[in-house]
């Protein structure tokens, strides 16, 4: 395989775009109107939202590579479109009859948070809500939320078969929720990743939905992909491309810094020694990630293409025999194993771009908060 360069995944001028408006979107701390504007017209917040209500169903390869190559251009608009356009996935998991019109909007933005921070009681005809949750990217712009609420009946928790309290994720409406100005983090700043809240608010039953290959409403194969390995993967995807922008910071700076006299001739040979020995060892982790990515779509294509049972059905095996399960616990391994890296060679850099690289209004230090930021993702971390 050869791996391009994640510049190879947007145009120069979308990516000039994005890029240009950075700065401005981080001292807003949202995005820029531009590339906001930019991005509903690619319907990026609808990548995965399914094609019977006007969304695109990207298949995860290209997903990836797109999202790669939005981290690249920008941090926080590729984790604020990765995010909400992830939540969008959610809309293969309700019925065709449900919420089409929430789904068909072309500004539809689902911002959403993966803890278990809420509860839903069970009431006649659905449930009543209570919670708070941290972290949803994209909250500025959303048209609804998802959010995970521990589900209790009566006194008590409702427990599984497993023993374990019963946790499903809920739909909310805009005008449902409310929204707390507390993102306040080092980096991802222009992602306004706020927190939200309901309290007592009365839904129907059809507002809960379950996640999982079996309950999936629409045929595609972006429906019947398990949630874990696709978000480790479109999560370490933004890792790498923040980390390919990171390492073309690092040229520039360290020739900058060898143009001015800034640092002795060994110094120098040693800067571009350990850059050279970062792209090298990037490249491999990418590569691998990809490889194991393309390869479990390949088989879950193969798989969903060759079911005759009602739709819903467990997969069968992949191709060649390969357990879909050891399949998706490969792509699992190599996302962290990128993020791993990622982190690794990112600090190993940093001190060798010297002071100009803590100033905050440096682009190489944003995309240092980024990375920093986005490695804090609970599914990043091995």
């Amino acid at each position: 395989m050869t791996l391009p360069s994640p510049a190879s995944f947007l145009s120069g001028a979308v990516a000039g775009l994005i890029r240009m408006h950075a700065a401005a979107g981080e001292g807003g701390r949202d995005l820029h109107p531009e590339v906001l504007a930019l991005i509903y017209g690619e319907e990026w917040f609808r990548l995965l939202v399914p094609g019977r209500w006007g969304g695109r169903s990207l298949p995860l390869p290209q997903l990836v590579r797109l999202e790669e190559g939005l981290a690249f251009a920008d941090g926080s608009v590729g984790w604020t479109v990765t995010l909400c356009s992830g939540a969008g996935w959610f809309a293969g998991f309700f019925p065709p009859e449900v919420f089409g019109q929430l789904f068909s909007d072309q500004r539809l933005c689902i911002a959403g948070s993966g803890s278990a921070t809420g509860v839903a009681r069970v009431i006649d005809g659905g449930y009543r809500v209570s919670g708070h949750w941290a972290y949803a990217s994209g909250a500025l712009h959303a048209t609804a939320f998802t959010a995970n609420c521990v589900v209790w009946e009566g006194e008590a928790p409702v427990v599984g078969d497993d023993g374990n309290p019963v946790i499903r994720p809920f739909l909310f409406l805009r005008d449902e929720v409310r929204v707390h100005a507390d993102w306040n983090a080092m980096g991802l700043v222009a992602t306004g990743s706020h927190g939200f809240s309901v309290e007592g608010l009365l839904v129907g039953a059809e507002r809960c939905f379950v996640i999982d290959a079996a309950a999936a409403t629409d045929g595609h194969a972006l429906y019947r992909y398990p949630f874990l390995p696709l978000a480790e993967a479109t999560l370490a995807a933004n890792l790498s491309g923040m980390a390919q922008h990171f390492l073309d910071c690092c040229a520039a700076v360290f020739a900058q810094r060898v143009r001015d006299g800034r640092v002795p001739s060994g110094v120098a040979a040693e800067m571009e020694r350990v850059l050279g020995l970062g792209r090298l060892d990037l490249y491999a982790a990418r590569e691998a990630f990809y490889l194991a990515v393309d390869r479990s779509w390949e088989m879950v294509e193969a798989s969903v293409a060759g079911l005759v049972s009602a739709a819903g059905a467990p997969l069968p095996e992949g191709a060649g025999g390969t357990p879909l399960p050891a399949v998706f616990a490969e792509v699992g391994l190599v996302s962290h194993a990128l993020a791993a890296a990622v982190r690794e060679w990112v600090d190993r850099l940093y001190p060798y771009a010297g002071l100009g690289a803590a100033r905050m209004d440096s682009e190489i230090n944003r995309v240092w908060r980024d990375l920093h930021t986005a490695g804090q993702h609970p599914l990043l971390v091995a």
